[in-house]
């Protein structure tokens, strides 16, 4: 696998919105364990991982099993709608332009029957 090397500075940049991120999501969590995966999970959708499944995810926040992954999206205590306003009114702020328009393109993977395969 190839990956692009990121500049310091661009890395500081990262950390310090994925931070403030954490901030804002932080209170969503009951707990800290929770709140710490939940930063994990979303270093590792962030992270240039080709594939991002449980197992993968797990891996890359250095967890020898995807059940702190799975418990976390599955049996953990916190409002995933009150997260996703969070992180949109955080998208919004950063990214958010008057004019701007938002188009989601589904179209990276070619579907054939009923598996996806990359282009």
């Amino acid at each position: 696998m190839s990956v692009s090397p990121v500049s310091s500075t661009a890395a500081a940049c990262g950390a310090a919105a994925l931070d403030q991120v954490a901030q804002r999501i932080g209170p969503r969590f009951a707990r800290a364990e929770p709140r710490r995966r939940a930063l994990a999970y979303l270093k590792g959708l962030l992270s240039p991982l080709p594939r991002k499944n449980g197992w993968q995810l797990a891996e890359q926040a250095g967890d020898r099993s995807p059940y702190g992954v799975q418990h976390l999206l599955g049996r953990a205590s916190w409002d995933a709608e009150q997260v996703r306003d969070d992180l949109r009114v955080y998208v919004v702020d950063h990214l958010g332009d008057p004019d701007g328009v938002l188009i989601v393109d589904e179209t990276g993977f070619l579907k054939k029957g009923g598996y996806s395969s990359a282009p």
